[in-house]
């Protein structure tokens, strides 16, 4: 059955809606990391307090991801997304009422618990509109949004800041999450949950649901009537299947380095080379977050062809780009040429870009679609609570005992370990994991989950 031009148009304005939601969910992340010497000066932070403040964030986004993966699994995905730009945004705003360190430690902790649920949700909602041939473009697509979000809260924080002080800045972008919010609520609309899916396997596509039909099918299971899966069932599948929990492992590591070079890129920049705190915002988000808007289509791109004649080649591709951005990291952390400085952060940020394309796309190869927003969870979980909630005290431990630049420039272990971990997967167990895949859909009552 040919497909309606109808879903071939919305399923992509399905990802440009979820782009700008995606733009300030890490713009109000983002924002600040840029404000780190403002707020140092106002309340006389140390470096460890100030790793403290991107700590908070990271593991109270860990640690209720798994609980918004189950939710996503449960209701409707849209009313999860929309809800949560409305929370964090609420959160970004009352932040500028801090008048102290723990005030700004609780509102940063807050604030990735409104944040965490966006992802499940929207990569979910996002693999039921893309199937195979094109979810990891869809998804690459929609991660170019993250770049330029990070560069727009690291440049414009600092701006505002300087200029307004720094609670301005945490007022302008909640304000603008919550205009958002109005705005696209009448706009998206939820698919039929594992059409995608269904429709690879059957070799045709399922039409996209009417508004009328989403009202009637909130909260209701997806193709033939499959109940979301609990988290106990996404522990069993983790142990069950190799390459899942290796894509998660790798996912640990692999956030661990870039939350380093969110938290800490713009003070070193602003230590080492001098800089305002907008042009330290700046060059800490510009160079490699422009270069990951050109890596991540490009890694969408890749991993779709690759998959197409390897089950793990969009886990290949992480791979791949996991390990090539190991000696730019070192150059960006040590370097005093500022041309080998940009030279490396573009390095570093297309490499990067094609990793975190595939994210979620490797491992919705091996997941059935009742379960993943639940597993999306469990992958925040690890990635977010033991890799990015630890990296940003870490590095403050270290730059006190050897230095910023050589406790940055450590971390690109990590992103080796990473590539180690999925080249595993890839190849030695993502072809039997898809293969369970697959079986399930053409017989579900093979699925043992």
């Amino acid at each position: 059955m040919a497909e309606p031009p109808s879903l071939r148009r919305y399923r992509w304005y399905v990802v440009a809606m979820l782009w700008w939601i995606a733009f300030f969910n890490y713009a109000d992340r983002q924002s600040i990391f840029s404000l780190f010497p403002l707020l140092t000066r106002e309340f006389h932070l140390s470096d460890v307090q100030l790793g403290l403040l991107g700590s908070s964030f990271a593991a109270i986004y860990g640690i209720a991801a798994p609980l918004a993966g189950l939710i996503v699994d449960r209701f409707q995905r849209k009313a999860c997304i929309l809800g949560g730009l409305r929370l964090w945004s609420a959160i970004c705003m009352a932040t500028a009422i801090s008048r102290s360190f723990a005030s700004l430690l609780f509102f940063r902790a807050a604030e990735g618990l409104g944040e965490t649920i966006y992802f499940p949700a929207s990569m979910s909602l996002v693999s039921d509109y893309h199937g195979k041939s094109t979810r990891s473009r869809a998804m690459g697509l929609h991660q170019t949004s993250v770049y330029i979000g990070t560069i727009a809260g690291g440049f414009f924080a600092g701006l505002v800041g300087e200029r307004y002080g720094w609670r301005s800045s945490f007022l302008v972008f909640g304000a603008a999450g919550l205009v958002l919010s109005l705005i696209l609520s009448r706009l998206l609309v939820e698919p039929t949950r594992g059409a995608a899916d269904v429709a690879d396997q059957q070799a045709h596509v399922i039409p996209p649901l009417t508004r009328t039909d989403v009202r009637a099918k909130d909260g209701a299971p997806g193709v033939g009537g499959e109940p979301a899966a609990s988290f106990g069932k996404i522990l069993q599948l983790i142990v069950t299947r190799p390459s899942l929990a290796l894509c998660m492992a790798g996912f640990l590591f692999q956030n661990f380095t870039t939350m380093v070079l969110f938290t800490w890129m713009p003070t070193l920049l602003y230590r080492k080379f001098h800089l305002s705190l907008a042009l330290a915002g700046l060059g800490a988000t510009l160079f490699v977050q422009s270069a990951s808007m050109v890596g991540s289509p490009l890694g969408g791109w890749l991993a779709d062809t690759l998959r197409k004649r390897l089950a793990g080649g969009r886990m290949l591709t992480q791979a791949i780009a996991a390990g090539l951005e190991v000696p730019f990291v070192v150059a960006c952390a040590l370097t005093r040429s500022w041309t080998l400085l940009i030279a490396s952060l573009l390095f570093w940020g297309g490499f990067k870009g094609i990793y975190e394309a595939n994210i979620f796309a490797a491992v919705y190869d091996v997941v059935p679609f009742e379960a993943r927003g639940t597993t999306a969870g469990a992958m925040n979980l690890v990635g977010w609570l033991a890799g990015a909630g630890t990296a940003p005290v870490i590095v403050g431990l270290l730059a006190g005992r050897f230095g910023l630049d050589r406790a940055v420039a450590l971390t690109a272990t990590a992103y080796a370990t990473a590539c180690i971990l999925l080249l595993y997967a890839a190849l030695v167990h993502a072809g039997r994991d898809s293969q369970w895949l697959e079986s399930t859909l053409a017989s579900p009552a093979s699925n043992t989950l």
